[in-house]
């Protein structure tokens, strides 16, 4: 009796350890399980961020757009210093920096959230803000002085911006750079616009 004892003693072990294992097994398993869908919950919301700081920032675009409708013809009749672009040139240049900027306040969002990040990003919005106003003070207003006035608070508001992302994002501040340049280029065609032509854009 004592030698059929321990025979199934062992078994009854060996079977206890394989329940164990699976059942760590199984523990595993549902960790991972939870782990990826953790991830992909952080990924997904990463992703519908990006998508959003786009959507923001080619609604100004649209806005801006919208009094810009006829800015193809206006800047044709606008007396124009040599080294101004063609007008088809604004369109891209500023498709490429829209999502730019898009992606400078993602990435700033992305790294703090706007709990944390609140200054910079308010200065962001701000500056978007007077970004669109632009277009309807020279275009559909076509008050030059006021659009002058609205650009050059603009590159103020883009430096603030550039320094604050610098703080937390390097990488921000630095594709806000070709916006910054092109401003600048832009507020000196602006004034040279404005001072050709007093008639139309007093």
């Amino acid at each position: 009796q004592q030698s059929e004892a321990i025979p199934g003693y062992w078994q009854r072990h060996a079977i206890c350890e394989l329940n164990i294992k699976y059942l760590l097994q199984v523990a595993r398993t549902v960790h991972l399980s939870e782990q990826y869908i953790e991830e992909f919950d952080i990924v997904q919301k990463q992703i519908l961020g990006l998508i959003g700081w786009l959507i923001l920032c080619y609604l100004v675009a649209g806005i801006g757009g919208v009094a810009s409708i006829n800015a193809g013809s206006f800047y044709a009749e606008l007396v124009r210093p040599e080294w101004a672009p063609p007008g088809s040139v604004f369109g891209p240049v500023w498709t490429i920096l829209y999502t730019l900027m898009a992606i400078a306040a993602w990435l700033v969002w992305r790294d703090k959230g706007f709990r944390f990040a609140r200054p910079a990003l308010v200065i962001f919005l701000v500056q978007l803000a007077v970004n669109g106003l632009w277009s309807w003070l020279f275009f559909a207003w076509q008050l030059g002085a006021l659009s002058f006035a609205d650009i050059l608070l603009l590159l103020v508001l883009i430096n603030v911006t550039i320094v604050s992302f610098w703080r937390i994002k390097p990488l921000a501040a630095l594709l806000l750079v070709p916006y910054l340049l092109w401003v600048s280029f832009a507020a000196v065609l602006n004034y040279s616009i404005w001072q050709l032509n007093p008639q139309l854009l007093g």
